[in-house]
Parts: structure tokens; C-alpha cells; sequence
């Protein structure tokens, strides 16, 4: 009989959990506070973004060779962006914020991750920020941590990891903190009571507890006292999980992160998955896309005055292929689309070298070719916003990275 102080079930409890790219019930929201006014959201789309179909090259040929029962271009209810790009119809809300500049996007973009197009070892190397076969299982920490080392004065405020291991993004020396909003939660009047007694006077968790009692998900059982006895903390976190059901769906978890960003935090990261559409794709992506367009959104609402100070920057571990499946989807891929928002962005603009997606113009054959690499993107966008010196970016936060030109991202 193992006896566990409320401390220790939260510390273990954080280390418990599945793969993100396995679907986890819980999505955790990461923070880190810096000295600055200045706002970074990073959301990672796991599952493999067609950047193909979201921003659509309607103007090359090529694409609609390829994919001849997709819906391509303004004439298929896709949004004109600017003669030869098209937003995909289920971004229709976004499209204010093109108008305004506060939206843009890069097109033909990869990490250096390539030809193997496994979603577990691409999302590693997509958040370790490292290059080809570096991913997160030899180089274990993350892009966002090591920008937050490099940053005087920046410091970590806590919070939770709830039924996943920490994000590789902002895993490293600077401790991670994370948190998830539960919900469709159930609990009993009894639990309930105690544990709105034991979080009262604890200003981050007891404002989580009256909107979600999200603590239901982490604590299942029968409480004597802050401590308890008994139950091993990864039945209860099992036993937890199947009673939550199902995760905090992503506008929660982007007004949590606004609202937090409002206060000490300034930079976030959290994902969206669902973007893996081997099959069906114009129902599964269409799912996915909404759920990103309301992200965008939930942030820019929540954020208020703040908005004009932020970027957020949405990528993925790799695209699909260019030519659509037998299954009415495409395959794992290489090249996709980095998404950016916010008011400090000068968007209205589709960036990147564009390569064509004809045959002959492809990457094996099969891929839209990447021309840039997301890091450099990544890195441009924290030079402007925490003033990063470039050797830092490019030797410590994205090692052997070479920036290129300044793409000129933020107003």
C-alpha cells in the first residue's frame, strides 16, 4: 500500500499518456512568459495537412490533372486569393482576416524530414525544430524551449500535462508547464465538494475547476483528504480518461490559451489533429479545417487588443500526395502550407518559391517539392518578435538552419 500526496499523483499523472500522433484524449495547452508585449501562438497540425487543398494552386494546371474529382479554385466554391491561389471553402470565415493583412500563408514548405512519411517520427522533427535524423528520440527537447533559454528574463508558469507526455515543443532544460480544459466531464456530489474545498485558494486550478472541473478526467476515486491512499495513480488516471470521454475540443483549448496570453504568458503552443485523410478527404479535411478557422478566430476574440501583437503560426510534419488516391484521398506526402495569423503579421500574401506540381516538377514523383524550409519561417517570425539574433536561430533554436533572406513577415 503505496501512500501518494496530491503533489505526487499531479508530477506522475503528467507523465502518463499515449502518442499525440495516436489521437490522445487530452491535448495539453503549453505556456511560457517572456518579458515582452509581443505574442506567439504555435498550433501543430498532426496528421499530415494537404497544404494542396487548403491553399489551393488553382492557376497551375496541374492540380486539377491530379485530382480530377477534388472541387479546385473559385469555380468549386473555393475563395480567390490572388488569381492563382484559392482558400479552400471551409476557410470562408478566415477570409476577413486576409483582407486585413492578418492572414498569409507559405507554400511548398517541409522540415527536413523526408521519404520515410511516418507521422510519429515527422511530428518528433517537426518539434525538436532539429534537421534530418534528429528527430525527438536523439535530440529530446524542443524548438520553443530552447528559444525560451535564449530569451533574459523569460520564465515558466506552471500548470499541467493532463493523460499525455509533455510536448516535445517545449520540452528541454526550461521545465515545460502545460494544462488541459476537460470536458463533458462527470462527477459526484461528494468529489465535487472535496474538491472544490481542496482547490479554493488556488488561483489557476480553482478557475479551472468552476468553468470544466477538469480534475474529474485526472482524479477518479474516493477521496479522504489531500492525500490519499490506495489506488495506483495510473489506474486512476485510466479509469479517469474513460470517463471524460472524449478531449477538450479546440476552441477551448484556443480561449484558454487567449485568455492566459492576456495575462503573464506570451507564447503558446497546442495542436489540432485530424488531418490524416487517406480516404473521403473533402469530408475529413473539411472537419479539420473548421476546426482551425474557429481556433484562429477564438484567439483573435479572446486576445481583443492584444491580437494586433501576436502571430500564430500553424504547421504540420509533412503534406500528401499530389495525385489524389483510389479512396478519394491522398497519401503521405512531402511539401505542404504553413499557416500564419495575428495583427502584428503583414499578411494578405502567399509566400514561397512555387514549383509547379506538373509532372516532372514533383518530388519523387509524387510530392509537391519543397523550396523552403518551415524553420526558416518559424525563425524570421521570433527574430521580429523577441528580437533572436540570427546565429542564435540558427545555431541553437533550429540547429543548422540557414534563414535565407528576410521574408518580411510582420508589420
Amino acid at each position: 500500500m503505496t501512500r501518494m500526496s496530491r503533489r505526487d499523483l499531479l508530477l506522475r499523472s503528467a507523465a502518463l499518456g499515449c502518442s499525440a500522433a495516436a489521437s490522445p484524449l487530452v491535448t495539453p495547452v503549453a505556456f511560457a512568459s517572456l518579458p515582452t508585449d509581443n505574442r506567439l501562438v504555435v498550433i501543430i497540425l498532426r496528421g499530415a495537412m494537404d497544404g494542396l487543398d487548403l491553399v489551393q494552386p488553382y492557376g497551375d494546371p496541374g492540380l486539377q490533372a491530379a485530382r480530377p474529382d477534388f472541387a479546385i479554385g473559385p469555380g468549386a466554391g473555393a475563395h480567390d486569393l490572388d488569381g492563382f491561389f484559392a482558400l479552400h471553402e471551409r476557410l470562408g470565415d478566415l477570409l476577413p482576416l486576409w483582407q486585413a493583412g492578418e492572414l498569409g500563408f507559405a507554400h511548398a514548405v517541409s522540415t527536413p524530414y523526408r521519404d520515410a512519411r511516418s507521422h510519429f517520427d515527422g511530428q518528433d522533427l517537426l518539434e525538436a525544430g532539429t534537421g534530418a535524423g534528429t528527430a525527438g528520440g536523439t535530440h529530446p527537447d524542443g524548438w520553443l524551449n530552447r528559444l525560451v533559454q535564449t530569451i533574459p528574463g523569460a520564465r515558466r508558469d506552471m500548470a499541467l500535462a493532463v493523460g499525455q507526455q509533455e510536448a516535445l515543443i517545449l520540452r528541454g532544460a526550461a521545465p515545460a508547464v502545460a494544462w488541459s480544459p476537460a470536458t463533458r466531464l462527470a462527477l459526484s456530489p461528494a468529489t465535487a465538494d472535496l474538491l472544490g474545498m481542496v482547490y479554493h485558494d488556488d488561483s489557476l486550478f480553482s478557475a479551472a475547476y468552476e468553468d470544466a472541473a477538469f480534475y474529474s478526467a485526472l482524479l477518479h476515486g474516493d477521496f479522504a483528504a489531500a492525500d490519499m491512499e490506495g489506488q495506483d495513480a495510473a489506474q486512476m488516471m485510466a479509469e479517469g480518461m474513460a470517463l471524460a470521454g472524449r478531449n477538450a475540443g479546440p476552441d477551448a483549448l484556443a480561449a484558454f490559451a487567449a485568455e492566459r496570453l492576456r495575462e503573464d504568458a506570451r507564447i503558446a503552443t497546442f495542436s489540432i489533429g485530424g488531418w490524416d485523410t487517406h480516404r473521403a478527404q473533402a469530408n475529413v479535411i473539411g472537419r479539420a479545417l473548421r476546426a482551425l478557422s474557429t481556433s484562429i478566430l477564438t484567439l483573435r476574440d479572446g486576445l481583443g487588443p492584444d491580437w494586433s501583437r501576436t502571430t500564430v503560426l500553424a504547421m504540420t510534419e509533412f503534406g500528401r500526395t499530389v495525385h489524389q488516391n483510389g479512396s478519394g484521398g491522398t497519401d503521405h506526402g512531402t511539401g505542404s502550407a504553413l499557416i500564419m495569423a495575428g495583427g502584428a503579421l503583414r499578411g494578405g500574401r502567399v509566400l514561397g518559391d512555387w514549383p509547379g506540381v506538373g509532372e516532372g516538377a514533383l518530388y519523387e514523383g509524387r510530392d509537391l517539392m519543397p523550396t523552403c524550409d518551415v524553420r526558416a519561417y518559424a525563425a524570421w517570425a521570433m527574430r521580429g518578435l523577441f528580437g533572436t539574433e540570427r546565429a542564435v536561430l540558427e545555431r541553437l533554436v533550429f540547429p543548422g538552419l540557414e534563414l535565407g533572406a528576410d521574408p518580411g513577415l510582420l508589420r
